[in-house]
């Protein structure tokens, strides 16, 4: 694909180089697979596990923690929308922030973001195998989470369809089960489901009120409720080999919006009116079954860990696919070694192969390092998505200016009341930041990962100095 010509802060232009990698990639994936894809995104398992900590924390106010936080991933999900469809791009915003910024821009966000997405995998198969190993006690995590490394890097390698056609259906079975989850539970707050009684505000108003720990739960509540949303930006990636890149990705961020709404603000909604927040079952076994129990159904611990099994797996394939891409684009940009960057029958699958393996360390180094590396690995990851947000914003401002002098009828997608909501959104992001400050578990994950950030941003800069003084 071609590449517009980038401007960094020094005025002297850089051409940001053509891309062989989004030629070289088939174009597989069709609108219901970015749109499932999509969905997928904002459907996993810190949804259904991780808010259990939000809620404790916050009370029946995470309803608020999570409009605020999903109302920023949707101006964040439209300022990368509008880019990703005016230019669609396998490293998606590596590549925007490369073109706005300058490559030390692309370099260390994409870098950053291949490894989250990595350590994510090791994780994620965790957490899956965990779930399996419940049901047959007795069998090794390690030998689960190797079959599991298999199946995913089998479907990426065989094809971009495959990938595809495997998130749709996980995602479809999330959409299922967050959606009767859902129904359930308006029916029983409206007092139409039988065997239930409606609760009215009691939960809502009772031990402590809306705000019971003050603006304190609520400010712990608001950062956990942020990197729930982590995810979405799979779809911006993806979109580069579906079959009409530009169409493909506006119908899919335009539609996120409300699933935000729906599915993160409207379940919390439903958890806290069924179930007091301080019952313990929110933080031992999830929000979602501590519902489901309080409705009387029967099984609702394993119809959940089903569920949850589900929404691991699905961020497992979908975390090695982007990773891979990731990788692909920023090698096809002189941005890593050439060797990662190999497109085989339309899939890279040596990025595919480094991703899984390096997913696949993390998971040993749970074992062999619980107590220093591997916590470590975790703080250094914590905040990179937001470290990628404001990439996204900071490169949405220079490159709107730019699109507008230059291809205004790129602008398929276009930001709210630009500039002034793109300036709102990055100064919550930096409210986030001084906020992480203030908390000693979230400090640690802050600092790790500005020292990820700032290790990986020296050594573009050198490389950039060094490509500038080659050409010169």
């Amino acid at each position: 694909m071609s590449r517009t010509s980038a401007s960094p802060p020094t005025g002297s232009p850089v051409a940001v180089p053509d891309t062989k990698a989004d030629s070289a990639l088939t174009h597989g994936l069709k609108q219901r697979h970015l749109s499932m894809i999509a969905l997928g995104g904002v459907i996993g398992a810190g949804l259904f596990v991780g808010s259990g900590a939000g809620i404790a924390a916050a009370g029946p106010s995470i309803v608020i923690a999570y409009a605020v936080s999903g109302l920023l991933v949707m101006l964040v999900m439209r300022m990368l929308g509008e880019m990703s469809a005016a230019n669609p791009a396998s490293g998606s915003f590596s590549v925007h922030a490369e073109r706005a910024i300058g490559p030390w821009a692309g370099f260390t966000v994409g870098w950053a973001f291949w490894v989250l997405l990595c350590v994510a995998v090791g994780l994620e198969g965790i957490g899956a195998a965990k779930i399996v190993t419940g049901w047959l006690p007795g069998t090794p995590e390690w030998a689960w989470v190797a079959l599991f490394m298999v199946v995913f890097l089998g479907a990426n390698l065989a094809s971009v369809t495959k990938f595809g056609e495997f998130e749709f259906w996980f995602a479809a079975l999330k959409v299922v089960a967050i959606t009767l989850f859902l129904v359930l539970g308006v029916l029983a707050i409206l007092g139409v489901l039988p065997g239930t009684d409606a609760p009215g505000a009691a939960n809502l108003r009772g031990e402590g009120g809306f705000m019971p720990n003050g603006t304190e739960g609520l400010v712990i509540g608001l950062l956990a409720s942020v990197f729930a949303y982590g995810g979405l930006e799979t779809v911006t990636i993806a979109a580069a080999e579906s079959e009409n890149p530009v169409q493909g990705v506006a119908k899919a961020v335009r539609t996120a919006m409300w699933r935000i709404a729906l599915f993160y603000v409207g379940s919390m909604a439903v958890v806290v009116t069924l179930v007091p927040w301080d019952d313990p079952k929110v933080v031992e076994v999830g929000p979602f079954y501590a519902a489901l129990n309080h409705l009387g159904i029967g099984g609702a611990a394993e119809i959940m860990n089903v569920v949850i099994l589900v929404a691991l797996l699905s961020a497992m394939n979908a975390n090695i696919y982007g990773a891979s891409r990731m990788a692909c684009s920023l090698v096809a940009r002189g941005q890593g070694p050439k060797r990662l960057g190999r497109i085989s029958s339309g899939v890279p699958r040596t990025a595919v192969l480094v991703s899984s393996v390096f997913g696949f360390l993390c998971v040993l180094l749970s074992y062999w390092r619980p107590d220093d590396v591997f916590p470590w690995l975790l703080n250094m990851i914590g905040a990179v998505i937001l470290v990628v947000w404001i990439f996204i914003g900071v490169s949405q401002v220079i490159l709107r200016d730019r699109l507008e002098r230059e291809a205004p009828e790129k602008l398929v997608v276009r930001m709210w009341l630009f500039p002034v909501l793109t300036v709102v959104a990055l100064l919550a992001m930096l409210g986030i930041f001084f906020l992480m400050l203030r908390q000693p578990d979230t400090r640690d994950q802050l600092m790790a990962s500005g020292a990820l950030t700032l290790v990986l941003a020296a050594i573009g800069v050198v490389r950039q100095r060094r490509a500038a003084a080659v050409k010169g």
